[in-house]
C-alpha cells in the first residue's frame, strides 16, 4: 500500500511521474493528446463513473482533445466546460498540494463540492482523501502559477 511518506519518495524518485514545473507546461493533463485519457468528463456527474469517450464525439479545449460518451455530453461540456473539466487541468490533485506536477488517471477520481479531481492512482487518492479540504486549499496555491514557475 502507497503511503504518504513512499508517494512522496515516489516523486522524488520519479521525475517523469511528478516535478516541480520548472518550465511551462500544458494547462490540461494529456495522455497522447487526450483529456482524461479519454474518458468522458461529463459522465463522471451523470453516470457516476468513467466512462470512455468516442472519437466520434470529441473537440478541443485548452489544448487538447475531451472526448464525449454522447453527443448530449458534449453539447453540455460545451455549454460550460468548466462545470465539468478536471480542478488543476486534470493533473493530481495531491500531487499539486505538494507543488508538484503529476499525471492522473481516470479511475483515481473524486467529485467534491461539485468539482472533479483526479489522482495519479487510486492509493494516492485514498492519501488524498485524508484530508480533502486541506488539500484543496494547498493546491488551489499553486495553480495555475506551476504551470509557468
Amino acid at each position: 500500500m502507497l503511503n504518504r511518506r513512499s508517494f512522496i519518495g515516489l516523486l522524488a524518485a520519479s521525475p517523469l511521474l511528478a516535478r516541480p514545473a520548472f518550465a511551462a507546461t500544458a494547462d490540461v493533463f494529456s495522455d497522447g493528446g487526450l483529456a482524461i485519457r479519454g474518458a468522458d468528463p461529463v459522465a463522471f456527474f451523470t453516470a457516476g463513473a468513467p466512462t470512455t469517450g468516442d472519437a466520434a464525439h470529441s473537440l478541443m479545449w485548452k489544448g487538447a482533445t475531451w472526448q464525449f460518451a454522447s453527443a448530449e455530453n458534449m453539447a453540455l461540456f460545451e455549454a460550460n466546460p468548466e462545470a465539468y473539466a478536471p480542478q488543476f487541468g486534470g493533473y493530481c490533485a495531491f500531487a499539486m498540494s505538494k507543488g508538484s506536477i503529476a499525471s492522473s488517471v481516470p479511475e483515481a477520481w473524486s467529485i467534491v463540492d461539485g468539482k472533479l479531481y483526479l489522482n495519479y492512482s487510486v492509493n494516492v487518492r485514498t492519501i488524498w482523501s485524508e484530508d480533502i479540504p486541506g488539500n484543496i486549499a494547498r493546491a488551489e496555491s499553486f495553480w495555475p502559477d506551476i504551470l509557468t514557475a
